[in-house]
């Protein structure tokens, strides 16, 4: 996942990045995705619709990125590529569900649930390695289990409706899980910005089948926030992780994944009115920690470094 161990040649570097500055900007990219749900519950077109102008927006600039980082986006292996491609159509089921999600139930649960692909990475660990949870992969387990079913009980006490988007973001997660498994081989072959742009590329045209199937309006009145979405969770969330998450190791990576669902919670709060009582945060601590460990566990696959976290 991310090698916490410096190579020699990354000394330099690392003298002209000094650690604070590495730690900002993780959390500078966590807030940044946090922030996303908010733009597309904002967005005057469907939730599926978003996720694709999203993608499509982003595409120009993802491939300058892979370009002026000297990544290749062309003479790529046909079996790499199908790799890839694949993997972008799940993502593009994975943010459908996130999206649709996203609509129906408060942000900061969407952005717990829709990070879980941590803990499904983790016991698919499990099955790999053919063998039983350890020690605090135990405790990972229960505390997901526990908190899962807090916050889903407080969500069916507020309608149907937000336990449903609870579900649509925990699918979310498998799917997300899925396709960082797809990614492991294709991330040792290609580059981070370039692995992006072809996944994105595949997923656009998904997303907006999927938008026009369910007759959400595509086209927008008002383009801020979709502008706003792509920017933060395509270009300054990711850059920001892509930039720092190599210089981690995966348990200070859950830990700067909580402030996710912190600032999701809040501007839930500020822009829609969206409260939490201590039930609804022992819910989310307790799904946090087991997302904190679950990175931390060695039974999680290796997955691909700018995708570590939901977007």
């Amino acid at each position: 996942m991310v090698n916490s161990s410096t190579p020699a040649d990354e000394l330099p570097h690392e003298r002209q990045n000094p650690r604070w500055l590495l730690l900002a900007a993780l959390l500078a990219g966590n807030v940044a995705l946090a922030l996303g749900p908010w733009a597309v519950r904002l967005a005057d077109t469907g939730p599926v619709s978003a996720g694709f102008w999203r993608l499509f927006l982003a595409l120009p600039f993802l491939a300058l990125l892979a370009q002026t980082s000297g990544e290749r986006l062309g003479n790529i292996a046909r079996p790499v590529l199908m790799l890839v491609l694949l993997a972008g159509v799940v993502f593009a089921f994975d943010l459908a569900s996130w999206h649709i999600g996203i609509e129906a139930t408060r942000l900061g649960n969407a952005t717990l649930f829709g990070n879980s692909g941590s803990l499904v990475l983790m016991v698919w660990g499990f099955v790999l390695w053919r063998r039983l949870p350890r020690g605090t992969e135990w405790l990972a387990i229960v505390s997901a289990i526990s908190g899962a079913v807090i916050l889903m009980g407080q969500s069916l006490e507020i309608s149907p409706e937000t336990l449903v988007g609870d579900l649509f973001c925990l699918l979310a997660g498998m799917f997300y899980a899925g396709y960082l498994l797809i990614l492991q081989k294709a991330r040792a072959n290609l580059g981070s910005w370039s692995l992006l742009t072809w996944s994105s590329l595949a997923g656009a045209p998904v997303l907006l089948i999927i938008a026009l199937l369910q007759g959400e309006p595509v086209w927008p009145q008002n383009w801020t926030p979709l502008i706003a979405l792509f920017v933060l969770s395509q270009l300054v969330g990711q850059g920001l992780l892509v930039f720092s998450l190599k210089h981690f190791p995966p348990l200070v990576i859950g830990l700067a994944l909580l402030t996710q669902p912190a600032v999701a919670a809040l501007s839930g709060w500020f822009a829609f009115g969206e409260t939490i009582g201590v039930v609804d945060v022992a819910g989310m601590l307790l799904l946090g920690l087991a997302l904190v460990l679950a990175r931390g566990s060695k039974a999680q696959p290796t997955a691909a470094a700018p995708a570590l976290t939901q977007d």
